[in-house]
């Protein structure tokens, strides 16, 4: 199923973007955290315009729109995320996040 952009899509997704770019001005270090991009865990560029440049803001969607559309306009499954880190994720599946890989021969 193809995404929608309806125009309470569009609200939900610059709402979004407000929170985030609010959450990183916080003087709390955790609240920070929450704005960076959650495949990668560094800051998002809330200065440029959304999805504008690599670094810039994406609305990410935990479970991909594709394999579950009901879940698409559901605030619970947006992550703020950089443009290139949702880009690269594509459909698959977000890294586990369990570390470096370990070289073959080790």
């Amino acid at each position: 199923m193809a995404r929608t952009n309806t125009r309470r899509m569009n609200t939900l997704r610059a709402d979004f973007f407000d929170q985030g770019k609010a959450q990183s001005t916080s003087d709390d270090p955790d609240t920070r955290a929450l704005s960076n991009c959650w495949l990668c865990k560094a800051p998002v560029d809330y200065i440029a315009e959304p999805h504008s440049t690599d670094d810039s803001h994406n609305l990410d969607h935990y479970y991909i729109v594709r394999d579950y559309p009901e879940l698409e306009e559901d605030v619970d499954n947006f992550r703020h995320s950089h443009r290139l880190c949702n880009l690269n994720r594509g459909t698959r599946a977000p890294s586990l996040g369990l570390g470096d890989a370990v070289a073959d021969w080790w």
